[in-house]
């Protein structure tokens, strides 16, 4: 049965939940392909909490960090885990990105797609001590500096880096991107100043927002963030320009989803959408939308499957046109 007829499968069963005959029957663990501390381990840690408080399942819910190979461990552990029902992963754009990268003989179609939970924005992040107050001026300064300015982010030819190299493309500057082992790292960086700016999610940099040690100049989003309430003492999120209304017409939003090993039956699938679904509506779910500026999206079933396609190939082209893909 291919993955879209079960994923499909899957919703329909959502109807009938009381009927289930399956639930898991052991511990749950939820692989996150990064190290602690970094936006896909706050995500999972976030649905571990709901689950827990909610009393949503019987079984508890383990959190593993695989982060080695740019996620390709964690993704190797799911593909030979198939027919496992108490495994699943947290998954971004990584799912694409790193086979398409490294040749990793792994592919979202090895898997079981479970619920889309949101999608999450980047922003142009600067240290608070720069003069840069538009991304216009970063731009410019890019444009004159000798040597280049340097960007960091979550490892090389990852999401942080893909942007990065998009942006220098866009604006015919010449950046200088350093790799690190998560967004966590990134943040440290640049509160430090020894890089110059990053492209982090919100929630890898609320705390340096708040303290005063970075500032954001644009969101690479099509329209600006809705969340008013104020993060700063001056500022909210939706406070926060686009990057294409400053002159940098680069756009990026990243999914946040939740997949199981392949091989795993309609029932097991339909527990977890229908236990994915739930978290969605919890206080702490939305809490946790709200504080890290998340773009509230839920999928599953078909729609999911077809986000997914299409998600794959923008990644594709984009990838192709930075020299990410790999050829040997």
């Amino acid at each position: 049965m291919g993955i879209a007829v079960r994923a499909a499968i899957g919703v329909l069963l959502l109807t009938v939940t009381s009927a289930q005959a399956w639930e898991p029957t052991k511990p749950i663990e939820i692989i996150v392909p990064f190290p602690p501390g970094g936006a896909s381990d706050q995500m999972a840690r976030t649905i571990q909490g709901a689950i827990q408080k909610g009393n949503l399942v019987k079984q508890p819910i383990i959190i593993v960090n695989k982060p080695a190979a740019a996620g390709g461990e964690a993704m190797l552990d799911i593909q030979k885990s198939a027919g496992d029902p108490h495994k699943l992963i947290t998954t971004s754009s990584g799912i694409y990105m790193t086979p398409l990268a490294t040749k990793l003989p792994v592919s979202w179609k090895d898997f079981t797609p479970v619920a889309m939970m949101a999608q999450d924005a980047f922003v142009l992040w600067v240290n608070a001590a720069k003069p840069y107050k538009t991304a216009q001026d970063f731009i410019e300064a890019a444009k004159t500096a000798a040597p280049p300015l340097k960007t960091g982010g979550n490892g090389s030819k990852r999401e942080d880096h893909l942007i990065s190299v998009t942006m220098e493309q866009a604006t015919g500057t010449k950046i200088t991107y350093v790799p690190y082992q998560g967004g966590g790292p990134a943040s440290v960086q640049l509160a430090g100043g020894h890089i110059d700016a990053n492209m982090n999610n919100p929630a890898e940099e609320i705390a340096n927002w708040r303290s005063g040690s970075v500032k954001p100049l644009c969101v690479f989003s099509p329209k600006p963030m809705e969340y008013t309430q104020k993060v700063t003492a001056d500022m909210a999120w939706s406070d926060i320009p686009t990057c294409p209304s400053q002159g940098v017409n680069v756009t990026y939003q990243m999914l946040r989803g939740m997949f199981m090993p392949g091989k795993v039956t309609p029932e097991q699938q339909a527990f977890y959408v229908d236990l994915f679904q739930k978290v969605s509506q919890t206080p702490e779910w939305k809490a946790y939308l709200e504080r890290n500026a998340l773009v509230p999206d839920f999928r599953a079933g078909q729609s999911f499957v077809d986000f997914l396609t299409e998600d794959e190939r923008k990644h594709k082209d984009l990838m192709t046109k930075a020299g990410f893909i790999a050829t040997n």
